[in-house]
C-alpha cells in the first residue's frame, strides 16, 4: 500500500500554506506492520528534505539521529519501516511562515485522520512537536468529545499517562529542522521518547 494512493485533502482550504507543497508517505508499506507512528509536524520548505525523499533528505538525517540517540539501528528510512515505525507529518502541505493557524490545523487533522485509520495495529503514537499534538486532540475531540493530551507545555507533561483510541500517545519535540541540531535539551528528551516508545512496542511482541 501507498498512503499517499488513499489519504487526500478535500478543496485545499487553508490560506497560510502552500498547497503545491502537498505531500503524504508515497514508499510501499504493509500498514499491519507498524507499530509505532511518528506525527511530526510539516513537510520541509524544500521538497528534497522530505523524510522518504532519499539518503540526503535533511529531515531524514535527523529523523535517523533522533532514533540512533535513542538505541536503535536506523541508517535508512527502509530501516525505520523495517523496525515497525511510520514516520508522518500533521500539517501535509509546506507552511507559508513560522507558524500555521489553529484554523488549518484543525482542517489537516480531517486528513491526518484518514492516515491514521490505514494503520491497525500502531502501539504507540509520537506526537512529534505541538502541531501534531494540537492535531490529533481535534481528532479524539471530534471522535470522543474528549482531549488526548491536556493543555500545558510538552516540557511539563511529558511522562504522563495519555492514550488515543486506547493507545498509548507520547507528547515530545519535533526531530526536524535545524533547531534539532542545536537544541542539546530537546534532543535527549525526544531521545527518551523514543526509546519509551520502541519498550512499549518490544513489551507488545514479547
Amino acid at each position: 500500500m501507498r498512503t499517499c494512493d488513499t489519504v487526500k485533502c478535500a478543496g485545499f482550504p487553508c490560506l497560510d500554506i502552500q498547497k503545491d507543497l502537498f505531500v503524504v508517505p508515497g514508499v510501499e508499506i504493509e500498514p499491519e506492520q507498524m507499530k509505532m507512528m511518528l506525527i511530526c509536524e510539516a513537510p520541509p520548505p524544500d521538497s528534497k528534505d522530505y523524510f522518504y525523499a532519499g539518503d540526503d533528505a535533511f529531515y531524514l538525517k535527523t529523523t535517523l539521529q533522533a532514533f540512533q540517540e535513542a538505541g536503535v539501528n536506523v541508517v535508512s528510512m527502509a530501516g525505520v519501516l523495517r523496525a515497525g515505525a511510520y514516520v508522518t507529518t500533521a500539517i501535509k502541505c509546506g507552511k507559508r511562515g513560522y507558524a500555521v493557524s489553529t484554523g488549518t490545523i484543525r482542517n489537516c487533522s480531517a486528513v491526518l485522520e484518514q492516515e491514521i485509520a490505514l494503520f491497525p495495529n500502531v502501539q504507540v503514537y509520537l506526537l512529534m512537536g505541538d502541531v501534531a499534538i494540537k492535531a490529533v486532540n481535534y481528532i479524539s475531540r471530534r471522535q470522543t468529545g474528549k482531549l488526548v493530551i491536556p493543555p500545558g507545555s510538552t516540557y511539563k507533561i511529558r511522562g504522563g499517562e495519555f492514550f488515543f483510541r486506547g493507545t498509548p500517545a507520547l507528547p515530545s519535540y519535533t526531530p526536524t529542522g535545524h533547531n534539532y541540531l542545536i537544541e542539546k535539551a530537546k534532543r535527549r528528551m525526544i531521545a527518551e521518547d523514543i526509546r519509551k516508545a520502541s519498550d512499549i512496542v518490544n513489551r507488545e511482541a514479547r
